[in-house]
């Protein structure tokens, strides 16, 4: 796939967000490698530029801070973007974070801000960049959900309900911007190797229910997926295609990691 991948994205501008650490960070440093030209997006810009040092190349990378809560910080970045480097090819939704409790306990004040991250800036965020790939008449909208947007779990209940609404809003997006050349794909990983727990907002029932056998697959191997459906202009059934293989590799990935010893 690495060939593949690098034929695709050699050259290509991509814009991640909750790119300086985990998934995001493993996507920037994939998309790199590939020959690509990437903008980090972080509200977190310490860790931001921590992730572009390590990520090497600067040439290739440019941080910015951007909090995706804050529909003005979008355009900033999108302008800055669009200054650099004159296009924006793929745009990947990454930036969320967990939240730990229970619905009957959990803070309403967490859960709006949960939403306010994952989901509605996820929405925000597309809305923005959409016109500028509709312009172009080609581009690709990468969305990092999460198989807990199909499964719900105890005590995850807020962050599987954006998860789903991700799931539901990239699927909805996908059929209505097809004509327009854009393609809108959602990656969808189990367990993997990262931070989120430490991370996550901790409420009064902060109880995990991950196994401990299981140890999840690196945030490696999902970028390397991502880049796979980095594409700009797949076509509509071959793109589901690939969304829907990828999607169950992972699991299955994830599974067979589970349950060795």
């Amino acid at each position: 796939m690495a060939s593949e991948s690098s034929e695709v994205l050699a050259g290509k501008v991509a814009v991640i967000t909750g790119a300086s650490m985990g998934i995001g960070e493993a996507i920037a440093k994939e998309f790199v490698e590939c020959g690509a030209q990437v903008v980090l997006l972080s509200r977190d810009s310490g860790r931001l530029e921590a992730a572009r040092a390590r990520i090497e190349r600067a040439e290739q990378t440019l941080a910015l801070q951007c909090d995706v809560r804050h529909r003005e910080e979008i355009d900033r970045v999108i302008g800055l973007t669009m200054h650099h480097f004159q296009k924006i090819d793929i745009w990947v939704n990454n930036a969320g974070h967990g939240i730990l409790d229970g619905v009957a306990t959990v803070n309403m004040a967490d859960v709006r801000e949960t939403f306010e991250t994952n989901l509605f800036g996820t929405m925000e965020a597309m809305q923005a960049v959409i016109p500028i790939t509709k312009q172009q008449g080609s581009g690709a909208i990468i969305n990092v959900s999460s198989v807990a947007g199909h499964i719900p779990i105890a005590f995850h209940g807020v962050y599987s309900s954006t998860k789903f609404g991700m799931n539901a809003l990239g699927k909805a997006a996908r059929m209505e911007l097809a004509r327009d050349g854009i393609n809108v794909l959602t990656v969808c990983p189990g367990y993997v190797q990262t931070d989120f727990a430490a991370n996550a907002i901790q409420g009064v029932e902060p109880k995990r229910v991950r196994p401990k056998s299981a140890r999840g697959i690196s945030v490696e191997r999902v970028a390397r997926a991502t880049s796979g459906i980095g594409g700009v202009g797949d076509d509509e059934d071959g793109g589901e295609d690939k969304l829907l293989a990828i999607s169950l590799q992972l699991l299955a990935q994830d599974l067979i990691e589970s349950g060795s010893s």
